[in-house]
């Protein structure tokens, strides 16, 4: 993760509830509380055209900011985002305050590599993409921007497994019972269809053998 953490301001908010979050959103702004780090919650204001900006990050659960408020600047990362049904206008944020030693748990963005190496692919095969991001727990100052698994050498029928990925230092899955599946290289449809008819007229032949034998029989 870069070490460049954005700044972004902020106004305390007094009051808590409906009414004074309706207000808020009416003065152009999205209702926010940043909770955690052993300190009370903190309930602030933050534009709501900024919010729009970094919520349209396709990183944003995942990025640290810097929120200044009151002349004072609490690292946070969001952790929830409620949209309204209908328009998708922010209603309000969850921030968690962390520290250099605040371990999080977060849904990291898996990347191909070298696919253009992988004979399957070449063949035609097809990438099938299982899970798009996986989630690790890591320092909230270590956070990974992606994970990555390199495509050589795959061929056609193979999957591909959390073993595959490679994990920055100081970071673990949460899923550590099984080694599940990230990706398989799966047959092109062309291919699948050629194997599917070879199948039937197998299948019919032995059904045809069958029957000459048992009227043979009678």
């Amino acid at each position: 993760m870069s070490s460049d953490v954005e700044t972004i301001a902020a106004e305390p908010r007094d009051r808590a509830g409906k009414g004074a979050a309706r207000a808020a959103r009416r003065a152009g702004m999205c209702p926010a509380v940043i909770y955690g780090g052993k300190r009370p919650p903190l309930t602030i204001n933050v534009s709501d055209r900024v919010i729009r900006k970094e919520a349209g990050k396709a990183a944003f659960f995942t990025t640290l900011l810097d929120i200044q408020v009151s002349g004072k600047k609490e690292r946070v990362l969001p952790r929830d985002l409620q949209l309204h049904p209908v328009t998708d206008v922010p209603l309000h944020v969850d921030f968690l305050r962390v520290s250099a030693s605040t371990r999080v748990v977060v849904a990291v963005p898996v990347v191909f590599l070298n696919e253009d190496a992988s004979p399957g692919l070449e063949k035609g095969g097809v990438l099938n993409t299982v899970r798009h991001e996986v989630e690790l727990s890591c320092l909230a100052d270590s956070i990974p921007d992606q994970l990555e698994i390199d495509l050589t050498g795959t061929e056609v029928g193979d999957s591909l497994h959390a073993s595959a990925l490679t994990l920055p230092a100081d970071t673990e899955l949460t899923i550590t019972d099984r080694d599940f599946t990230i990706a398989t290289i799966a047959a092109p449809s062309a291919l699948r269809s050629e194997e599917e008819a070879e199948e039937g007229e197998a299948e019919a032949t032995e059904e045809a053998e069958e029957s000459a034998a048992e009227s043979e029989e009678e």
